[in-house]
């Protein structure tokens, strides 16, 4: 079979759960990745390009200002069309967005797969018909994957196939921090201490708890490395020991993480929290540095008791956490923990097991249609 896979994340966007494993998909099947419009042309139209990881990447372009009617209209078109001239007809349709329901309804999967990485219905400028079609899209899965635990709970009792794959890692990656003495020139004249954070800065980053901890300790120095999105730049603090380094490409996260000293989750506890399980967590950990977090439910859970993160429920309580990690002294013992915990997941294994689950179904799906075409012979 071949996927196709429908995301509100763009590929060359910050590297998440989508890209880790459609990369890994796209060495055993054709993988066709289809990304929200853009609204820049004359006439709609499909930008196909194959990506170095053997995925082909598909970008519709349409006209600014059309109705959200006609959009989905114009998707479904394109979309039909590229099925059929791509001579793709077994397929998975893998869904990351509910709201590609809204187009897709003609097409003809041989199994549909919804991989639940974030209560996107929580976030800042959600689509109106978000919760209407995810729970369409849960009637319609054939297996559903949930990104955390949190999620996994709220999920399991609306769909009877419902499967815990929390954030995984690429240890292998994030390992070169352990080992790197690479200083990359835009942190090269940051002064020690670095308290570090690698992700995108949006209205979960509690801005309040930042500011808070470069006023009170000026002798540190906060690293952010990520793309600023949904939020007003305006609006983050602005201090000499707070450091905005953009957006950087997945392949140099190691050679940042391995100048800090401590790593960060500053989140806000609120809605669009509520769900979250950070791919961030176990990278931060594989880099070898101690993570400090606000109290997010999955990270409590599966770092914090367990004694490889430490947990502040107050601007306060981090700024302790993030003192006591600089003066760890147990670091040794500590990253025998790490290694053990992170032994347990990778995103290879992560996937093999997706597709155990994927073929599984498959192949009862496929039983099922010829005893139910015996059946009607016979009668």
């Amino acid at each position: 079979m071949d996927i196709i896979c429908f995301s509100h994340l763009r590929w060359n966007f910050v590297y998440q759960r989508p890209q880790h494993l459609m990369s890994r998909l796209a060495g055993h099947f054709d993988v066709y990745f289809i990304e929200e419009p853009i609204f820049d042309a004359s006439s709609p139209y499909l930008d196909d390009s194959l990506n170095t990881e053997n995925v082909r990447v598909i970008v519709p372009h349409l006209q600014e200002g059309i109705s959200w009617e006609e959009v989905n209209r114009q998707l479904e078109r394109l979309i039909k069309d590229f099925i059929s001239s791509n001579d793709i007809e077994n397929f998975i349709a893998w869904y990351y967005t509910p709201m590609a329901l809204s187009f897709t309804q003609e097409i003809k999967p041989a199994l549909v797969v919804f991989d639940c990485m974030d209560e996107l219905s929580a976030f800042k400028d959600a689509p109106q018909h978000l919760k209407e079609k995810e729970a369409e899209l849960l009637q319609k899965a054939d297996i559903v994957f949930t990104g955390g635990y949190s999620l996994y709970e709220a999920k399991k009792s609306r769909h009877q196939n419902v499967h815990l794959f929390p954030s995984s890692i690429d240890r292998h990656h994030f390992e070169k921090a352990r080992q790197s003495n690479i200083e990359l020139q835009d942190q090269l004249e940051i002064p020690f201490p670095r308290i570090g954070f690698s992700g995108v800065i949006d209205e979960r980053m509690d801005v309040d708890l930042l500011n808070e901890m470069a006023l009170k300790r000026p002798d540190w120095n906060f690293v952010m490395v990520g793309p600023v999105v949904k939020i007003d730049p305006a609006i983050l603090p602005r201090h000499s020991n707070i450091h905005y380094l953009g957006s950087r490409p997945y392949a140099d996260l190691p050679y940042y993480l391995s100048g800090w000293d401590v790593a960060m989750m500053p989140f806000s506890i609120n809605e669009s929290t509520r769900y979250i399980s950070p791919t961030k967590t176990p990278e931060y950990l594989a880099a070898g540095k101690p993570v400090v977090s606000s109290a997010i439910h999955d990270v409590v859970r599966d770092y914090g008791e367990q004694g490889l993160a430490l947990i502040a429920y107050s601007p306060d309580e981090f700024i302790e956490c993030i003192r006591s990690a600089l003066n760890m002294t147990n670091k040794e013992s500590w990253l025998k923990a790490v290694d053990a915990k992170l032994a347990q997941n990778s995103w290879d294994l992560t996937c093999e097991k997706m597709m155990f689950l994927i073929n599984t179904i498959h192949e009862t799906k496929k039983n099922d249609k010829l005893i139910q075409k015996k059946e009607d012979e016979y009668v």
